[in-house]
């Protein structure tokens, strides 16, 4: 691709909307550009990286025997409304209306669809297992779309799902498509870990998400220092490990603490550290009220909160609701003399606490030598709170520490609530109906490409790893005027493309200063110059990760770009 007659809009300026690097450098270096918030154009550079991403994808789900489709972006509303999730969505799924008034939806993920295609076709057992695929636009109407292509509006995504006539086949398919994503990802040069996840509103049990390491990451990971253990800190779990206390229990006894409500201000009012307090808040979930107790320097996880109750939701009740229940808003709440229907529900930890202190259910009072199952009774004890740092690793080897990281890719246990809702059943091998089980893995194919960028930059720009660079050498002439130098350039340029190397060759008439810039910005990684020394037949290569230049004949650089990649 010769750069005079390419569209590259390179810019010098970070745009002022951009906060974080992949968006500023894929901006700047002419790889996309935004239509709308949230939604963007990828111009020739940024469509060639995302054809190679595309083709480690594909080559790795052909490779387990996957089979690649194309559904409809466009899906008629009466699909979500057989499963429930027109509504259950939320204000994400883009809704519109047809001309007659028909409604639809722009597809933010394809279990709907998929599992109507296949419900008249994949009726006996002896068409299972399969795996279908797609990568395709995506489309959700992200309240605040923000950071580029990490959260936007419109992105392109690959979805599988598999299909199944046993959940033992299914746990096959689900390790095999975990080892897949780990070539993929590894493949494409990620810094990434596996780790436990919760399935949200995709539904089904037992979900691993892929993340790629990086500081600007929605999300944290908690993972062990000297194991493989890692998992979303939502569903990180803490063991039931602690030290029995040595202290005598104190009499129960009632102080004032005046405007006192958070932990830290009663822990200082009173002369305790926080980990002695016990934190009591009030949740609702589904339609009943449960007390929720913590130590003080924990934090309660509503996502284990559902789990162990296998809720549909929940939600922390009002601070009138705490008054009208147990007399006091929050902060002055606590487990003893709640009302008996109010469930209590404590974790692991509290079970531990010696001489604590909690809400007295009176505005501005605490008790003080509170101590669990003596003043109050339990109903049950559990891992309910988020893990800290220095936490045991469940896994029982080494501590928890904490990373922030982008999630790139997610493989689910959907398990039969898709197939149920619609319908769709096969005949096993003794002729009876059965309800098909399915697996659903999502990779998110532009999100990808953002990731690789925040993991593979510096000061200059962009540095991509060779595997998905947009190609394999930037071949720069620095005089246009001179006709050796351009003699040699094209020359250069001619036999590496007839070679099967792909060159983005610039030839534009701009100061080499200009050039240099570029080039470091769009980050290829090998950069070959035709320059002064051009009449001797030499050139300089350099590598962009490294700075790495050395001086060769011209008749070098084709051995020294195959070594390079190799």
């Amino acid at each position: 691709m010769r750069q005079s007659q390419a569209f590259i809009p390179t810019l010098k300026e970070v745009p002022a909307d951009a906060d974080i690097v992949s968006h500023q450098l894929l901006l700047r270096a002419g790889f996309i550009r935004q239509t709308a918030s949230g939604i963007y154009s990828f111009l020739p550079l940024g469509k060639k990286v995302l054809q190679y991403v595309e083709s480690v994808i594909r080559e790795e789900l052909d490779s387990i025997g996957a089979n690649e489709m194309l559904m409809p972006a466009l899906q008629p509303a009466e699909l979500w409304h057989q499963t429930g999730r027109w509504d259950a969505f939320g204000p994400e799924l883009m809704r519109l209306n047809d001309r007659h008034d028909r409604s639809f939806a722009l597809g933010a993920t394809h279990e709907e669809v998929i599992t109507s295609l296949v419900k008249n076709e994949l009726n006996s057992y002896k068409k299972l297992p399969i795996t279908m695929y797609q990568i395709q636009t995506k489309y959700r109407d992200e309240k605040r779309p923000r950071f580029g292509l990490l959260r936007g509006r419109e992105f392109i995504m690959k979805d599988a799902y598999s299909f199944h006539d046993s959940y033992e086949s299914l746990d096959q398919a689900y390790e095999t498509m975990y080892q897949a994503y780990s070539r993929i990802f590894t493949r494409l040069g990620l810094n990434f870990r596996a780790v436990i996840a919760d399935s949200g509103a995709m539904g089904g049990k037992d979900t691993h998400e892929f993340m790629a390491l990086s500081d600007v990451g929605e999300d944290v990971i908690a993972f062990s220092d000297t194991s493989s253990y890692a998992a979303n800190i939502e569903m990180a779990i803490t063991l039931d490990s602690y030290q029995e206390s040595e202290a005598s229990m104190l009499s129960l006894e009632k102080l004032a603490t005046p405007n006192q409500r958070t932990m830290q201000e009663v822990s200082d009012f009173i002369g305790h550290s926080v980990e002695q307090g016990l934190k009591t808040l009030l949740f609702k979930i589904d339609q009943s009220f449960v007390l929720v107790l913590t130590r003080g320097d924990h934090e309660v996880n509503d996502i284990k909160l559902k789990n162990l109750y296998q809720a549909s939701s929940v939600e922390l009740a009002s601070e009138e609701e705490a008054k009208q229940l147990l007399g006091a808003g929050f902060g002055s709440i606590g487990p003893i003399h709640s009302t008996e229907d109010i469930e209590i529900v404590a974790d692991y930890a509290v079970k531990y606490i010696r001489n604590a202190t909690c809400g007295a259910n009176e505005e501005g009072y605490h008790f003080v030598n509170v101590n669990p199952d003596r003043d109050f009774e339990v109903s049950q004890y559990a891992d309910i709170r988020f893990v800290k740092e220095g936490d045991p690793s469940p896994d029982g080897n080494g501590k928890l520490q904490f990373a922030r990281g982008i999630e790139i890719g997610q493989v689910f246990k959907l398990g039969t609530f898709y197939a149920e809702k619609l319908d769709a059943t096969f005949l096993n091998e003794q002729g009876k109906a059965k309800t098909l089980i399915m697996g659903c893995y999502g990779i998110g194919v532009s999100r990808t490409l953002a990731a690789i960028v925040e993991q593979y930059h510096d000061d200059k720009g962009i540095v991509w790893p060779k595997q998905i660079a947009p190609s394999q050498v930037h071949l720069l002439v620095m005089n246009g005027k001179k006709d050796d130098q351009v003699a040699l350039a094209d020359d250069l340029y001619q036999s590496l493309q007839s070679q099967g190397i792909t060159v983005l060759y610039d030839d534009r008439t701009e100061r080499a200063g200009i050039k240099f810039a570029d080039s470091d910005l769009i980050g290829i990684p090998l950069r070959i110059t035709v320059g002064k020394r051009a009449s001797e037949g030499y050139v300089e290569c350099k590598r962009r990760e490294t700075g790495e230049q050395l001086e060769l004949h011209h008749t070098e650089v084709k051995d020294y770009i195959q070594n390079f990649y190799q």
